[in-house]
């Protein structure tokens, strides 16, 4: 898929690091409860770890008990679902729209009234209080 933002592997790999790379641009996952997003409450908004572009409200996060960060509702038009069809399931992939960062999975088993579950790596963002 073509994105707004493109650079070459060796620039993403400079600019990300070694952890944040294998997240944004391998999809990869962390493990759960090692994230400093994952019980982080604080307002302000969380944005893609890899070009900054806005993607979650703090108002839509909460604790979903899975030990990844957890968000009801994306920013619209910031996030993009792709089917994913890896490791024998099927389910939504959730990229950043701008630069095609893999950020986690979407799944529709929310408690909130829009009954999604953004559950999202903490290394694939980065908070702006």
């Amino acid at each position: 898929m073509e994105y707004p933002l493109n650079k070459t592997e060796e620039q993403w790999k400079e600019e990300l690091g070694e952890d944040k790379y294998r997240i944004l641009r391998k999809k990869g996952t962390e493990h759960p409860h090692t994230g400093v997003y994952n019980l982080h409450y604080e307002k302000g908004t969380y944005c893609c770890g890899g070009c900054g572009q806005p993607l979650f409200e703090s108002d839509s996060k909460f604790d979903a008990h899975c030990g990844w960060p957890s968000f009801d509702d994306a920013i619209p038009g910031k996030v993009k679902n792709v089917l994913d069809k890896t490791h024998g399931m099927i389910r939504t992939e959730i990229v950043c729209a701008n630069c095609g960062g893999h950020l986690g999975h979407v799944f529709n088993d929310g408690p909130t009234k829009t009954g999604e579950r953004y559950c999202v790596n903490s290394l694939s963002i980065d908070f702006k209080g």
